[in-house]
């Protein structure tokens, strides 16, 4: 008879600090690099034993990288660093009277804690839209939605009816920020110079890709000028953009929007929130909106000395700036993570913290080939060049050169020869993978 497993955390005590980071995102990442050469014992729990680029996610699902191109694993990037340790687990409770937390694998002690374990997406209660749309917050959302998006067509050539065949082929993506824009110029491209080679059996005219946003405009967070030049790039490459339109359900099969319009639809794709993952333990006074935990201009945790958080989970109060907290995007995950680094080091050895200053780099997002929209400060620029730009960016942003260089010869190779290599289905049908 096999011996059951147990396990626990296994995390010796070196008579050092230890500080506990949760999560390995953007923000949980700086903090461990900033602790490197640093006398205390580092400590990275993570659900997934790897780094995930997020941006790019929507080019695995629409198959153009490989999904091994976008993840690195934690302990190839941080294994040679000195009294670090990584342990694959999800952290259930903090216990700040004990200053521990409880794991699925266990419990462990900490001196300073970080909790830098992001966002998930929201669906704003409606449960029949988290049931039958899909997400793309992690690696393996996006690998589900490619097989899903490659399955619809090989299951549209299977059938004779022209309902069932339309429902397959059109695409409703909720959400107009970055993530829903790029994704819809991305489908868009699959449908101009992809599927009409691999399903010359299809009427791919009778692909409809929908863009739905609740606001009056696309990309609401960037300058209006970016914002007009996108809406009007996605509506040249053939995109549907329904603005000031909400959905109010979707069963699988049917969307229902406020202003009564439907529309048929297999594949609803939602990109129209994100909410904190609060943990159990922290304070209910120290929660604020959308889940986000409220913190200091230190990202100290309302209510705690020891407890911080950075990124998506955070909402640091008294930024005139930004009174709803600052942007849950990659740049204050970093800036935030590489001062409390800082600031952790200056709470062991007794110096004055330093308070967060959150410095704008920008934003920018892709509609598609030479297509892209920048507001780099002053700086405001759409076309060929800002599409150059948001490529170089990604691309020195992404960890590892191994994976670096796979992701430029898979652009190049996909620029010059108007082809996704990628178009794989990972599952079948009864193996419960979509």
């Amino acid at each position: 008879m096999p011996k059951l497993i147990t396990t626990h955390t296994r995390i010796a005590d070196l008579g050092k600090p230890r500080i506990i980071v949760i999560g390995g995102g953007f923000g949980g990442l700086e903090v461990v690099k900033g602790l490197k050469g640093f006398k205390a014992q580092t400590v990275l729990f993570d659900k997934y034993n790897h780094h995930c680029f997020q941006p790019l996610l929507y080019q695995v699902a629409t198959s153009g990288l490989e999904s091994s191109s976008i993840v690195f694993p934690f302990r190839k990037r941080f294994g040679p660093q000195k009294d670090f340790f990584f342990r694959l687990g999800e952290v259930t409770q903090i216990k700040p009277e004990e200053n521990c937390i409880e794991t699925s694998i266990g419990s462990v002690k900490y001196d300073y804690l970080v909790i830098a374990n992001g966002a998930t997406t929201n669906f704003y209660g409606m449960k029949d839209v988290e049931e039958n749309s899909m997400a793309m917050k992690t690696i393996i959302d996006s690998i589900k939605l490619r097989n899903l998006i490659i399955r619809n067509f090989e299951t549209a050539l299977l059938t004779d009816d022209p309902e069932l065949m339309n429902s397959l082929m059109d695409f409703v993506i909720v959400g107009g920020g970055p993530t829903g824009v790029e994704l819809a110029g991305a489908l868009s491209e699959l449908k101009n110079h992809v599927f009409p080679k691999d399903y010359p059996e299809l009427e791919l005219s009778h692909m409809d890709i929908h863009l739905v946003e609740a606001n009056a405009r696309v990309l609401n967070g960037m300058s209006e000028k970016a914002s007009k030049k996108a809406l009007e790039y996605l509506q040249n490459m053939g995109v549907k953009v329904h603005l000031n339109c909400v959905v109010k359900s979707y069963d699988g099969h049917e969307v229902l929007f406020n202003t009564g319009e439907k529309l048929i639809t297999r594949t609803m794709i939602w990109a129209a929130g994100i909410k904190g993952q609060a943990i159990q333990g922290i304070a209910a006074d120290s929660l604020g909106r959308g889940a986000r935990i409220k913190t200091d201009a230190y990202s100290r945790v309302k209510g705690y000395e020891n407890i911080f958080a950075i990124g998506d989970i955070a909402l640091m109060e008294g930024d005139p700036d930004f009174p709803n907290g600052h942007p849950q995007m990659a740049q204050p995950a970093i800036q935030q993570g590489r001062l409390v680094a800082q600031n952790i080091k200056r709470l062991i050895t007794k110096k004055e913290l330093k308070p967060f200053r959150y410095k704008d780099l920008g934003a920018m997002a892709t509609v598609g080939r030479n297509r892209a929209v920048a507001d780099l400060g002053a700086l405001k620029f759409q076309g060929f060049f800002a599409w150059l730009v948001w490529m170089f960016i990604h691309l020195i942003s992404i960890i590892g050169f191994k994976n670096k260089f796979f992701v430029l010869a898979s652009w190049l190779m996909s620029y010059f020869s108007y082809d996704k290599s990628n178009r794989l289905i990972i599952a079948r049908p009864k193996d419960g993978v979509q």
